[in-house]
């Protein structure tokens, strides 16, 4: 089996938080060797964990970055180094002159990652904001919810991660490639708020997808019957999402459905779509959420219950594939893509902050600070 696609590629991360180290996460996840470069710390971190998920397989130095001698070990660390990824406001990396301009005089083939919510430039570039203001001005929050309602809050994945973190990792291959290839590195700007923009192009390519106020209430992704979720007898939740006539026939069989004209007729008309997602409501309200797993087993109704990531380890399908693991730091979903070629990509450990501080801090003396040895 062939090593892992970035086996070789060296990475510094500057710590942050959210969609800049879970991009490193996944580089590392890839065969990347990271090293984090985390802040001294005077108390603990509020809301994040002491040894987060986003920080497995990378190796760790506490450095601070306004202090010379630890300047000097992160100057020396970046010589080396094939990628860097940092995610403050525009301008700080400049301060602590380690901008691309000087990082790049350095080390020319250097791929400079920039993680921000609303990029290097434009009047909002340095002003604070969080993953639904990025959505929000992205035009990426607007068909999150359905007519007459207020657009409903999505978990950061869409924003932080979506058009954030997953952005910055394909800027990254993109500048690995373009530098073996040129000799030149780059700078890459990842703005969440493009991504999330860069996103909806798939829904402008949809028919009634949502491009302004009056074709709110006509995207079928958004206020069809075919796609939303349902509350069962339980409280647990059933999501429908059969787009394709051939599958919505097979849903309405399940259903006991198919001699119903009002369903049959009906599948993208939205005038209907309100009053047909009343009567499926009443439906799925019959029964539990087994019973309507056993009702769509097997079948090509687009049909599936609503899990946790506790409850999706153990369903059948994860468990084959081995999507979501329980290792020694808890709850993990197993690094993805796959490449069929190659051993299983592996979750690695999670250590310490500073557990390779002084291993790093040798070894740059010795001449080659990446060394694991």
């Amino acid at each position: 089996m062939a090593k892992a696609p970035l086996d070789g590629i060296r990475i510094l991360e500057v710590e942050g938080i959210g969609p800049g180290p879970f991009a490193a996460m996944m580089l590392a996840d890839l065969g990347a060797d990271v090293i984090v470069a985390h802040r001294p710390r005077t108390g603990p971190a509020i809301g994040i964990k002491e040894r987060p998920v986003i920080d497995r397989g990378k190796r760790s130095i506490v450095l601070d970055l306004k202090g010379n001698e630890d300047r000097d070990v992160f100057l020396g660390l970046m010589k080396g180094a094939d990628g860097l990824i940092e995610g403050f406001r525009p301008g700080v990396m400049e301060r602590l002159q380690l901008g691309p301009a000087d990082c790049h005089a350095i080390n020319p083939r250097l791929v400079y990652g920039r993680m921000t919510g609303w990029g290097q430039d434009g009047p909002l570039a340095t002003q604070a904001g969080h993953d639904l203001n990025y959505l929000s001005v992205a035009g990426a929050l607007w068909a999150v919810g359905r007519e007459g309602q207020g657009p409903s809050v999505p978990p950061t994945v869409v924003g932080d991660i979506g058009g954030g973190a997953l952005y910055l990792v394909s800027g990254m291959l993109a500048g690995f490639l373009s530098a073996a290839r040129t000799g030149m590195g780059t700078v890459v700007d990842a703005a969440i708020s493009d991504g999330a923009a860069h996103m909806q192009n798939l829904l402008l390519s949809i028919e009634g997808g949502v491009e302004d106020a009056a074709s709110r209430r006509t995207n079928p992704l958004v206020g069809a019957h075919w796609s939303r979720t349902y509350a069962c007898a339980d409280g647990r939740h059933i999501s429908v999402q059969c787009l394709e006539p051939k599958f919505y026939t097979v849903f309405l069989d399940r259903m006991g459905l198919s001699d119903d004209a009002d369903f049959r007729s009906n599948q993208f008309d939205a005038v209907a779509w309100p009053r047909l997602s009343e009567r499926l409501s009443a439906m799925f309200l019959e029964q539990d959420a087994s019973h309507w797993d056993a009702v769509f087993a097997g079948t090509d109704a687009c049909v599936a219950r609503v899990l946790s990531p506790k409850e999706a380890q153990t369903h059948p399908h994860n468990q084959e594939r081995g999507t979501w693991l329980e290792t020694s730091d808890g709850l993990q979903a197993a690094p993805a893509p796959r490449f069929l070629d190659r051993e299983p990509l592996k979750a690695q450990k999670i250590s310490e902050r500073n557990a390779h501080g002084v291993a790093i801090r040798a070894a740059l003396a010795a001449g080659d600070g990446w060394s694991r040895h």
